[in-house]
């Protein structure tokens, strides 16, 4: 693997809700040739699993669990530690989960609800650690008609 720097991508949700948004970055992420790693709470990754396979009428995002079985031949991996198995060159944090090391992946989503006081906060916060670290960061809104715009 190069020693490319893991670009640090944070989703600002003002819009949208997550299961709006994830879908179609994880479509984005396949579409690049990539794999993703989704990493979040047990939670939340049980109420995304079946949202995948159901997401639009005529597709779905081909996916599985880290504590099954296959799990190194999953397109897009659900896990919550976030260990690595199947080689994904994008990294998905869901609800404020530790992105852990980022130097094996290309780029590192960072999503957070705008609408939650704490996400924000843990966000911006996590912003201003990472930049004092000298990772490469880009903050995305969503315009008002719902595109999303680099903003930083």
């Amino acid at each position: 693997m190069t020693a490319a720097v893991c670009e640090i991508w944070f989703y600002h949700l003002e819009r949208s809700s997550l299961d709006e948004v994830l879908p179609g970055l994880l479509e984005k992420t396949l579409g690049r040739g990539w794999r993703a790693l989704v990493k979040g709470p047990a939670g939340r990754l049980e109420q995304i699993d079946p949202l995948l396979w159901t997401w639009r009428d005529e597709s779905f995002l081909a996916h599985g669990r880290a504590d099954e079985l296959h799990a190194d031949r999953q397109p897009i991996l659900l896990s919550e530690i976030g260990e690595n198995l199947n080689g994904a060159q994008a990294l998905f944090i869901l609800d404020g989960a530790e992105p852990g090391e980022t130097q094996e992946y290309e780029r590192c989503f960072i999503i957070f609800d705008g609408q939650d006081e704490t996400a924000l906060t843990a966000a911006r916060a996590r912003w201003r650690e990472m930049k004092a670290a000298g990772a490469t960061l880009a903050y995305w809104k969503q315009s008002p008609e719902g595109r999303w715009e680099k903003a930083a």
